[in-house]
């Protein structure tokens, strides 16, 4: 599953997004997945509602949230989705975020294993968070990636 090849096949980055609402946010990151047919329209509302029973879990300290819902949801290919905000926001409570990494995977195995290890690992690197809250365009951010 790599990142970079679903997020340009999905054409789901989106960067200098202004937004103080964490809903509202997710579901930005979530309209290019729907419109490309990788998850249905529940995804968003299942990604909100998980948000608000079980808290912002996915919000991590260095300000990057990873949102996502249960693959039987409505996942119906694995996607990602990345939003880098200008400024960042809570996400009902949480830390502060403003790189936001929206995914979705077909099965719970995919799910944790795959999707959380490909981020994980895409962003341990300090100088790449750096330059990616820096990108002015998607083309710098794939050029990042």
């Amino acid at each position: 599953m790599s990142i970079k090849r679903l997020l340009q096949e999905a054409n789901a980055i989106q960067v200098g997004v202004t937004v103080t609402d964490w809903r509202e946010v997710i579901a930005l990151a979530a309209q290019p997945l729907v419109q490309g047919g990788y998850v249905k329209d529940s995804y968003p509302e299942a990604v909100i509602a998980n948000t608000l029973t079980h808290g912002a879990y996915y919000v991590f300290e260095e300000g990057i949230a990873i949102p996502h819902a249960r693959p039987e949801t409505g996942v119906l290919k694995d996607c990602f989705s990345m939003i880098v905000l200008d400024e960042p926001i809570s996400f009902e409570g949480s830390d502060k975020a403003d790189i936001v990494i929206m995914f979705g995977a077909r099965d719970s195995n995919a799910h944790i294993e795959e999707g959380i290890r490909a981020i994980v690992s895409l962003l341990e690197d300090e100088e790449t968070l750096v330059r990616l809250r820096q990108a002015s365009s998607v083309a710098e951010v794939i050029e990042i990636l």
